[in-house]
């Protein structure tokens, strides 16, 4: 399964869930490859030190005599492996719009070592820039992560309608595999009612699991560590764990 994590609207827990889904496939056993698609490089940042990196996405996606193996990375997770970014991947857009092949650079760059990994998991930045297609047109899954808050489904339509012309051309096979409600505050009337909405919108595609605020899960990335390494006991870690749990049943 190649899994994107996009949703255009920032601050949805979109890293977090890109990092500790794939923290928690790994522990399955599951060979699993991180893809840090956003120029921020928090993903990255969370497993490796900038100054071991060497060759980042941005070199993979311009430069052709760049091979994947020149870029990834192993974790200190075993299992998972990390292909990172680095904040010239901002150039990218520029550097390729207009280029033939603009939207199927990650695919071609990537599709050599797809078959080592069960999993690959991409964190898209918050645009539908060409980052982001290159990723739905790799991707063969698409997990959308949605904040309960009141402005929650803002956007979505514009992110649905981009994976249906995706969907239309380059990438036929690309499939919704889910809904992730994220920050989800189950105090509150506001937060059960956005979620009766959100349910309401995408039926049987949102995941049971929600992932509920944490202080733990806002923690951890500042520390480096997935929240199974910084609080293996806490509700984040048992949050992620149940959302592999379904993304496994649904693979």
């Amino acid at each position: 399964m190649i899994l994107s994590i996009a949703n255009q609207k920032g601050g949805v827990g979109k890293t977090t869930t890109a990092i500790n889904l794939a923290a928690a496939l790994a522990q399955k056993g599951l060979q699993t490859l991180l893809v840090d698609l956003d120029p921020q490089g928090n993903s990255t940042l969370t497993y490796l030190d900038v100054a071991a990196i060497g060759p980042s996405m941005y070199d993979l996606l311009i430069d052709p005599s760049v091979a994947a193996k020149d870029i990834i990375r192993p974790s200190a997770v075993e299992c998972l492996h990390i292909a990172p970014a680095r904040i010239s991947l901002a150039k990218f857009e520029q550097k390729a719009v207009g280029e033939f092949d603009a939207h199927f650079r990650l695919k071609d760059r990537l599709k050599d070592i797809r078959e080592d990994y069960q999993f690959v998991v991409i964190d898209c930045p918050p645009t539908l820039g060409l980052l982001t297609i290159n990723a739905l047109v790799f991707s063969t899954h698409l997990l959308v992560p949605i904040q309960s808050s009141y402005f929650a489904l803002e956007g979505t339509d514009d992110l649905l309608e981009t994976v249906e012309k995706v969907k239309a051309r380059p990438n036929p096979e690309l499939q919704i595999l889910g809904v992730v409600i994220t920050l989800h505050d189950k105090r509150t009337v506001l937060a059960r009612d956005i979620r009766k909405q959100i349910e309401k919108v995408f039926g049987d595609k949102v995941f049971r699991t929600v992932i509920n605020k944490s202080v733990r899960l806002e923690e951890s990335p500042a520390y480096r560590e997935s929240i199974f390494s910084y609080a293996p006991d806490s509700s984040g870690a048992l949050d992620y764990y149940k959302l592999s749990e379904e993304v496994v049943g649904r693979a």
